[in-house]
């Protein structure tokens, strides 16, 4: 899944392409080689978590035989056992569509001028949710649900990814594409009636996903609240973490005469 979470990547440059220039109004400070360092950052994450995944000992139908779901916590013992193939291929749908959502912020014609910027910064969103995702599955070893039924294929009950439970992939992306396109158009938008719909929608997408993969055996609920909360953090924070200062009424400035060197403090009322 952390393979398949990098060709967002590939959209989300390919829209940058198609726009340019630089709006009036742009909220986030960006830097192409810091941001563009974590970014790969991110990836590099990813490659080295599916690395540790590829590297993991596969279940054998003997520790199938002794496991139960009475060794599942009480949270979760609910989901011990299911298994929906029908499930799993519907939460693809709702998953692969919150990667082209971010699309929808080139309906507003400031984020549109300011495309480039505003993509790099999804672009690390999601290389940092892909990087955390894959390090996290490859370094733990949790069991799906799925494993707990017989009614699961033996070779899909033993394959190295029926302990990649811990936490939930897809719904820690949806929920970075998602609330990383509300808080986009909030900060852009601070005063749009929209902004109370969409961030509707970001909490509601990642919550349909998270369901339908505990429909389908892939994920506990704990691993989907656990995900839910990394991938909105990340959506969230880092659009956040690139607002430009607000202007300060104190400004410093240097000043130089033939007979003074310093400083001179303004403040403007």
């Amino acid at each position: 899944m952390a393979i398949r979470l990098q060709l967002w990547l590939l959209l989300a440059f390919a829209s940058v392409t198609c726009v340019s220039g630089q709006a009036p109004v742009m909220p986030y400070k960006t830097n192409w080689v810091k941001d563009g360092a974590i970014m790969a950052g991110g990836i590099g994450a990813s490659v080295a978590g599916n690395i540790l995944i590829t590297n993991k000992r596969r279940l054998t139908e003997d520790d199938l035989r002794r496991l139960s779901p009475a060794d599942v916590n009480r949270l979760d013992r609910f989901v011990a056992g299911n298994y929906s193939r029908t499930a799993e291929l519907t939460s693809d749908f709702p998953f692969y569509g919150s990667f082209l959502t971010p699309l929808l912020l080139l309906l507003d014609d400031d984020v549109k001028q300011n495309a480039p910027q505003v993509y790099l910064l999804y672009g690390q969103a999601m290389s940092i949710a892909g990087g955390m995702y894959s390090m996290t599955a490859g370094l733990t070893r949790r069991k799906r649900p799925y494993i707990y039924t017989d009614d699961a294929p033996i070779a899909l009950r033993t394959d190295k990814q029926a302990t990649n439970s811990f936490y939930a992939g897809h719904t820690a992306a949806t929920a970075t594409a998602a609330f990383f396109v509300a808080k986009v158009y909030h900060d852009f938008n601070p005063d749009s009636p929209a902004r109370i719909y969409l961030w509707s929608a970001a909490a509601a997408l990642p919550v349909a996903v998270g369901y339908l993969r505990m429909r389908a055996g892939k994920h506990f609920l704990s691993d989907n609240i656990i995900g839910y909360t990394v991938g909105a953090s990340i959506g969230i924070l880092v659009p956040e973490l690139h607002k430009r200062a607000r202007n300060s009424n104190a400004n410093l400035f240097p000043v130089t005469t033939p007979a003074y060197r310093g400083a001179m403090l303004t403040y403007s009322f």
